[in-house]
């Protein structure tokens, strides 16, 4: 789990429901900094009815460790430069854009004093794969690839066949490949859905883009695509689960290979960015970003350019964070993309 998931706002208050103590980032889950909310009273704290707060103060002091579920009126609050240094709960309510944001309380005493450990549940889940797909991914997976291993063994006994016609040999070489299609569809299903710790170790990024080659050596080898891999000299071992990652790096590939020419290149460089963390970039030249896609592309099924099941990036995204990385993608309407893929050391 990524480690910006975790961070939540401790709040303290007294018998009159006055703010005395803040902990932790009070601008991401409250929208307002530590000296904003000093002293604020607990309602207008949390952007709620003055009635909830008094019953979030009650379980509060029960100690019973209670959660809380509340929707909150949170927003930037326009000032005055002149009012910068002064208390904005003084005077009473402030002027808030209303965005209802759900909170996750923790509610309990410390010292005798009130308290709240709060959790953004829109930043807690933001990336996390739907419930259901995380419940049916691995039974729908087992499920389908015990029929679909028959199959695959069934296509393959008949190819061993020297009486078939040229045509039924293209049609098996067909089922073949729409069978593979199917395993990566599976696998990238199962993926997104899973939550465990990646096992991380540390390879060379030529290694981890070559293995993943070739998982698609047989597609790219139908359409004669070769990879240009350009390497800058001395890059630093990256530290991957090279298990989990191959698969889905396999399928950007493959998703960028089928939009190109026969006869033609991918290419890759592996190099190191402006922080020094070494980067993988594959440029998409057939491809195009639409301005409404721009904020879902690597969303489940947010983006036509995740082919097949509309997995392959949301997936492939997932992975990174997961193993201390990241992936970004630049384009526009015209055709020609970049995803940099970027890793931990």
């Amino acid at each position: 789990m990524n480690a910006h998931l975790l961070q939540a706002l401790q709040l303290v208050w007294s018998p009159g429901m006055r703010i005395t103590r803040v902990e932790g980032d009070c601008t991401a889950v409250l929208r307002r900094s530590a000296a904003e909310l000093q002293d604020a009273p607990l309602h207008l704290a949390l952007g709620i009815s003055p009635e909830r707060a008094r019953e979030l103060d009650t379980r509060a002091r029960e100690d019973r460790r209670a959660v809380e579920f509340i929707s909150a009126r949170l927003g930037p609050k326009p000032r005055p430069p002149a009012a910068e240094k002064q208390n904005p709960y003084a005077e009473g309510p402030p002027s808030r854009t209303e965005e209802p944001a759900p909170l996750r309380l923790v509610l309990g005493l410390e010292a005798g004093e009130a308290t709240a450990a709060i959790q953004d549940l829109d930043a807690l889940l933001d990336g996390a794969p739907p419930v259901q797909i995380s419940k049916l991914s691995s039974s729908l997976s087992h499920e389908i690839r015990n029929p679909l291993s028959s199959v695959k063994m069934a296509v393959q006994t008949l190819q061993r066949n020297t009486g078939l016609s040229d045509r039924d040999k293209r049609r098996l070489t067909i089922a073949n490949r729409e069978i593979r299609t199917m395993e990566r569809m599976l696998w990238l299903l199962s993926e997104y859905g899973r939550d465990s710790v990646p096992n991380l170790e540390q390879q060379p990024l030529r290694t981890v883009i070559q293995e993943a080659q070739a998982m698609v050596a047989p597609e790219l080898a139908e359409r004669r695509i070769e990879l240009k891999v350009e390497e800058d000299p001395e890059l630093p071992r990256v530290r991957v689960d090279a298990t989990r990652l191959r698969p889905v790096l396999a399928q950007l590939l493959l998703n960028i290979a089928m939009g190109q020419p026969e006869d033609s290149q991918v290419e890759v460089q592996l190099r190191r960015g402006a922080s020094g963390q070494p980067l993988m970039v594959l440029k998409d030249s057939a491809a195009a970003l639409p301005p409404e896609e721009r904020g879902t592309l690597f969303e489940p099924f947010g983006s036509r350019l995740a082919r097949g099941a509309g997995l392959s990036l949301a997936a492939l995204r997932r992975v990174m964070l997961n193993q201390g990385g990241d992936i970004s993608a630049e384009g526009s309407s015209d055709p020609g993309m970049v995803f940099t893929l970027t890793f931990a050391v």
